[in-house]
């Protein structure tokens, strides 16, 4: 094998390296905000829950004002 294609491939590999280090960063970057982002949904459905438990009424955005 040439000295040049040698070369190349090193290159290659460590530009595939690089590429696979950039993907498991950004990988790990978005589990993390996934398991934030889950934590809140079930703080939020708790706390509805609770709401809901001590005969809080529920407030629909789309319902019409009682005047109407």
């Amino acid at each position: 094998m040439s000295d040049e294609r040698l070369e190349r491939l090193e290159h290659l590999v460590a530009d595939l390296q690089r590429v696979a280090d950039d993907l498991s960063d950004t990988v790990a970057r978005q589990a993390h905000e996934i398991d934030r982002l889950t934590a809140r949904v079930e703080m939020l459905l708790h706390r509805e829950a609770e709401r809901e438990a001590e005969g809080g009424a529920v407030v629909l955005g789309d319902e019409r004002p009682p005047h109407y």
